[in-house]
C-alpha cells in the first residue's frame, strides 16, 4: 500500500520552500525598486525634453475659431535638436564617470547607493536616446540616423565657445594682474633710484669739500713759496747794489 502521507511531506516541503523563496524575491525586488526610486537622480531635470514635450502637446485655439494652432515643424525640430544636444552632454558625463566610479566601488570608497543612482541614470539616458530617435523619424524620415551627429557638432561648438570665453576672461584677468605688477615694479624701481640719488648726494658734497680744502692748502703753499722767492730776489738786488757802491 502506498504511503501517501510520506510522499506528501517532501512535496509540501518543496512547495513551502519555493513559495518562501518567491516571496522573499518579490519583497526584495519591491524594496530595491522603492529604494532606487527614492534615490536622488544623477542628473537635474531635463529642461530641453520638457520644452519639447510642451511644444508637442501645445494646443491653442484662435478666438472665434475651432481650429487649433499647431506648432510649426521647424520649431519642433529645433527643440528636438536642443534635446539631443543635452543628451550628448549627458552621454559624455556618463562615459567619463563610469570607469572612475567602478574603480571607487571596487575599492569600497563609495557606497552601493551611488552606484545604483549611476546605473539608473545610464538606463534613463539609453531610453532617452531611443525616444529621441523615434521622435526624429516621426518628424522627418531617416532623421534619426543623423540627428545625433548634428547634436554632437552643436555640443562641440558650445564647448569650444565656452572654452574661448574662459580663456578671454582669464586673459583679461592676467592683463590686469600684469598691469598692476608692472606699475608696482616701476614704483619700486623709481624708489630705488631716488634712494640711490639721495645716498650719493652726501658723498658728492664731502668730495667737493675735500677738494676745496686741498685747493686751499695748495693756494696757501703756493703763496708762501712766491713770497719767499720775492724776498730772496729783493735781498739779491740789495747785495748787488751794495757791491756797486
Amino acid at each position: 500500500m502506498v504511503d501517501w502521507i510520506g510522499l506528501a511531506v517532501p512535496f509540501a516541503y518543496l512547495f513551502v520552500l519555493v513559495g518562501s523563496l518567491a516571496t522573499f524575491s518579490s519583497l526584495y525586488r519591491s524594496r530595491k525598486a522603492a529604494k532606487s526610486s527614492s534615490l536622488e537622480p544623477w542628473f537635474p531635470p531635463h529642461l530641453q525634453r520638457n520644452i519639447y514635450l510642451s511644444l508637442l502637446h501645445l494646443e491653442q485655439t484662435e478666438p472665434g475659431k475651432d481650429k487649433p494652432i499647431t506648432v510649426p515643424d521647424s520649431v519642433l525640430k529645433a527643440a528636438l535638436l536642443r534635446r539631443a544636444t543635452e543628451d550628448i552632454h549627458r552621454i559624455i558625463s556618463i562615459r567619463s564617470a563610469k570607469q572612475a566610479l567602478a574603480t571607487l566601488l571596487q575599492r569600497g570608497s563609495v557606497g552601493d547607493d551611488l552606484w545604483q543612482r549611476f546605473l539608473r541614470a545610464e538606463k534613463e539616458v539609453e531610453e532617452e536616446l531611443k525616444d529621441v530617435v523615434n521622435e526624429a523619424n516621426a518628424l522627418a524620415p531617416n532623421w534619426g540616423t543623423t540627428i545625433f551627429q548634428s547634436a554632437n557638432e552643436m555640443a562641440s561648438n558650445a564647448i569650444i565657445r565656452k572654452r574661448i570665453e574662459e580663456i578671454q576672461a582669464q586673459g583679461k584677468a592676467d592683463r590686469e594682474w600684469w598691469d598692476k605688477k608692472r606699475a608696482s615694479i616701476q614704483t619700486e624701481f623709481m624708489k630705488e633710484l631716488n634712494e640711490g640719488a639721495a645716498a650719493s648726494r652726501p658723498a658728492t658734497a664731502a668730495g667737493e669739500k675735500l677738494g676745496s680744502d686741498e685747493d686751499a692748502v695748495l693756494v696757501e703753499g703756493g703763496g708762501s713759496s712766491a713770497a719767499t722767492g720775492v724776498n730772496a730776489g729783493t735781498k739779491g738786488g740789495t747785495k748787488k747794489r751794495k757791491g756797486k757802491k
